[in-house]
């Protein structure tokens, strides 16, 4: 969504800026159209060490690599025709072809990155169905629930330097537009069901558009605008790999991550990748909140976890569920859920006065205010006939100079009846 955003994830970012590529046309039988790289520049997020995100508190807590993986650290190699042979057997709609390109994210994906996919593939089991859903819903093609990979590194709470955020890494702008809230105690670009139903609706607006889903992928990383120039420059062609020169460097290399993306999460079993096991819990439920609710009377009063709290509702900025001022959804465990319920008014009423410190009405200490007012607004008096400065500063034991400057007079300018400044 260039026009809205520039896409900077974590360590799997995906916009691999490209070095300008040739481009050959092979119209030679049935031969494929071939696409070869000289090189392709990885962004400094991929450069990063293969650790950092497993730095991330929800990874540590909830992503464990597995232990008894066997050649965890082999990856075969297999020619260019199983490579396509793989590609081809994908139950995908959007078309998947092999080239150079394709074939150098691959290798970044089982290779150097392997440990990342293996966190990602433990987190797609609590993520992919999400998607799936929403992505149903518009009638979509399922093979999209692979955007959020190279889009975010499936992370809820990822930031781009450009400042999207999100599993699918929406601008703020973007987000609003199709219905997603943010304040500074909500960020539904966090939210993993709403983001995903905001990004299906965006995808589906883009397929509208278009008509190709190739040109809808590329469109999300860089806008329609500008692959609508790169179609113009193309001579009006309607093809990624042709308007490919014309493109966003970093967006020559988003459809080709997108494709290796759906290769890796679907064959990485074939590169000895295991998938890292998660302890999120797999079953959850929702509840609707209507009142204010602190985190904290969640876990004093229903035992919850509060690293899995933050984990399940992500959209939260602060601990604080503002339920006061709209309906906020809350995502529990079933276990935690059950006893949420049981307790009933109890969670809102638990130590309220201490964690819920947004007062609704206060006092003002009108003894305070009344000195005040005496030191900034001082003492008045009316002139009264006859009045001279000097006489009206005797009787308030001050001076003329001072009700001079308080007043800007100059001269003995006084007049019966003006109201002026003594003090």
């Amino acid at each position: 969504m260039k026009e809205y955003r520039t896409i900077m994830t974590l360590l799997l970012a995906t916009h691999f800026v490209a070095t300008p590529l040739a481009l050959h046309a092979q119209v030679e039988d049935d031969e494929e159209e071939e696409i070869e790289a000289e090189d392709i520049a990885l962004p400094d997020a991929m450069n990063a060490e293969l650790d950092s995100l497993l730095q991330e508190w929800n990874n540590k807590s909830y992503l464990i690599p597995e232990g008894d993986c066997t050649d965890y650290g082999i990856n075969p190699e297999f020619d260019r025709d199983t490579y396509i042979h793989r590609l081809q057997r994908l139950p995908n709609v959007i078309e998947m072809p092999y080239n150079e390109v394709v074939r150098k994210f691959i290798d970044q994906y089982t290779g150097r990155l392997r440990r990342t996919v293996s966190i990602i593939l433990g987190a797609s089991n609590f993520y992919t169905p999400i998607f799936e859903e929403a992505l149903e819903a518009y009638q979509l093609p399922l093979e999209l629930k692979y955007l959020p990979v190279i889009e975010s590194a499936l992370n809820p709470s990822a930031v781009s330097r450009a400042g999207a955020v999100g599993l699918w890494q929406f601008m703020i702008t973007t987000g609003k537009q199709y219905g997603l809230e943010v304040t500074s105690l909500i960020d539904e670009r966090r939210d993993p069901i709403k983001s995903s139903y905001a990004a299906a609706h965006y995808l589906k607006d883009l397929y509208d558009i278009f008509g190709d889903w190739t040109l809808v992928i590329a469109s999300y990383n860089c806008g329609p605008n500008n692959v609508r120039k790169a179609i113009s420059r193309a001579g009006g062609v309607k093809d990624y790999w042709q308007i490919y020169p014309y493109l966003p460097a970093e967006t020559r290399g988003y459809v080709p991550a997108f494709i290796a993306a759906n290769y890796v999460m679907n064959y990485y079993c074939d590169h000895n990748i295991c998938p890292a096991s998660t302890t999120l819990p797999a079953s959850t439920d929702t509840v609707s909140v209507t009142r204010n609710l602190h985190f904290d009377q969640l876990v004093g009063m229903c035992n919850a976890n509060p690293d899995e709290m933050r984990a399940l509702n992500p959209q939260y900025r602060t601990s604080l569920i503002p339920g006061d001022s709209h309906v906020c959804t809350l995502r529990l465990p079933t276990t935690t859920m059950s006893s949420f319920v049981s307790a009933g008014d109890s969670v809102y009423n638990w130590r309220a006065t201490e964690l819920l410190t947004s007062r609704r009405e206060v006092e003002v200490n009108q003894a305070v205010a009344s000195r005040s007012r005496g030191g900034r607004g001082g003492k008045r008096v009316t002139v009264r006939k006859g009045d001279t400065l000097g006489a009206i500063a005797r009787r308030n034991h001050t001076t003329v100079a001072k009700i001079r400057r308080l007043n800007g007079i100059r001269g003995n300018n006084i007049r019966a009846g003006q109201t002026i400044r003594v003090k």
